[in-house]
């Protein structure tokens, strides 16, 4: 249970109803938005936000997931590496993958997914002291809408693995269900770094 109560889906009306019911059809987070309902600007603008961007799937979501995943496991967020790790994997990730995600020979990662792997590493580590390099090798890649998007994703995730380990987001109950679905194991369920 979360350090502040859930609010109800039937709590909220309008717009602010309408994108809860939307954000929860769109993934497997409705305890996340549960709490996000207690400031429905928060709920609408963010999450909003998010279903637009997928919407628009400017960035593919292969790259999104490996970035997610990437930030959430240095930032040891269990709620997000156990909610995107299945994402991950329907993007064509093999579970083992998902799992050394952040090791430098991590199989079955091209090099453009090493590439956003390792950008969303300096992002959340210390993008003070990045290269003009690697924007170099992502322009190779992607266009500067999508290297923005990307940022955005990334540091973002950087705020959502805080928001739920400081508010203690529970777990859905699904949740390993959803894990073993997509090929890990009980045992060895992906971890935080």
């Amino acid at each position: 249970m979360a350090r502040v109560r859930d609010v109800d889906a039937n709590e909220l009306a309008g717009e602010t109803r309408a994108v809860f019911d939307r954000f929860v059809a769109y993934g497997p987070f409705l305890n996340q938005a549960r709490v996000f309902a207690h400031r429905p600007p928060a709920l609408r603008h963010m999450m909003a936000m998010l279903l637009e961007l997928a919407d628009e799937a400017l960035v593919p979501k292969r790259y999104l997931e490996i970035a997610v995943v990437a930030v959430s496991k240095l930032n040891e967020c269990a709620y997000c590496v156990a909610h995107h790790a299945p994402q991950a994997v329907d993007q064509g990730l093999a579970a083992q993958t998902v799992d050394r995600i952040l090791d430098d020979d991590c199989p079955g990662l091209d090099d453009v997914d090493r590439l956003v792997r390792d950008y969303a590493v300096q992002v959340t580590q210390r993008p003070q002291y990045m290269r003009d390099a690697i924007f170099d090798r992502l322009h190779e890649h992607f266009t500067d809408a999508q290297i923005v998007e990307l940022t955005l994703r990334t540091a973002l995730c950087g705020f959502f693995n805080r928001f739920n380990d400081s508010l203690q987001i529970a777990m859905e109950d699904d949740a390993t269900e959803r894990l073993l679905a997509a090929g890990f194991t009980e045992d060895a369920s992906p971890t935080v770094a």
